[in-house]
């Protein structure tokens, strides 16, 4: 069966994020140390998302984690969070997007996160998605197996209709091992040049 319906993670992988958070820190700061508090922020995310899953808790807001910051402790921390909601896409991602629309793919958006945050961010980077479907309004997290099944009900298909394209595990971890993650899916690439060739392969 041919594949109909593509799923993308978002925010790694269509949206440039580390370069554009970096750049919203004091310039005063050395490169490194910004880098290194916008990965650290961003795992922020990920460790509120895990704690939540393991006591069966509902999605919340992104910036519902970052609260453990107290305000007179980052005097920017609001237009810090802010900048979350407005991240560049990778040069490589619309025109990608765009060829797979014309070879009649659907694409949508399936991640973490709140709709509003994806709204935002669809309108910052450019990217036109024929669905957005979030953590939120699925009602539960990536990679919770359930989650996959709502998407692929809300959106009408099988499973064997649909694949799912991600720059990364789901955790984002810049300690992951990328020779495990290659082993674990089906295809593995660099950039998304030729996206469309692949996943037409795979029907």
């Amino acid at each position: 069966m041919p594949i109909k319906t593509i799923l993308f993670d978002f925010m790694g992988t269509c949206l440039d994020w580390h370069s554009h958070i970096v750049s919203t820190l004091p310039s005063s700061l050395p490169e490194p140390l910004r880098s290194s508090f916008a990965l650290l922020w961003r795992q922020a995310y990920f460790d509120s998302t895990a704690l939540h899953q393991s006591q069966n808790l509902p999605p919340e807001d992104i910036d519902h984690p970052r609260t453990h910051l107290r305000r007179d402790s980052f005097p920017r921390r609001e237009r810090f969070i802010k900048a979350w909601h407005h991240l560049p896409a990778w040069e490589d991602v619309n025109p990608i997007l765009e060829q797979l629309k014309t070879k009649g793919f659907e694409i949508v958006v399936f991640a973490n996160g709140t709709t509003r945050l994806q709204l935002d961010l669809c309108k910052s980077s450019g990217l036109g998605f024929d669905m957005l479907c979030s953590s939120q309004m699925l009602g539960v997290y990536k990679p919770a197996i359930e989650s996959y099944a709502k998407v692929i009900e809300l959106l009408g298909r099988e499973a064997k209709e649909c694949v799912m394209v991600a720059a990364h595990a789901w955790t984002d971890d810049v300690k992951e091992d990328q020779e495990v993650v290659k082993m674990e899916n089906e295809v593995w690439m660099e950039g998304m040049t030729g996206l469309g060739d692949v996943i037409a392969g795979l029907g």
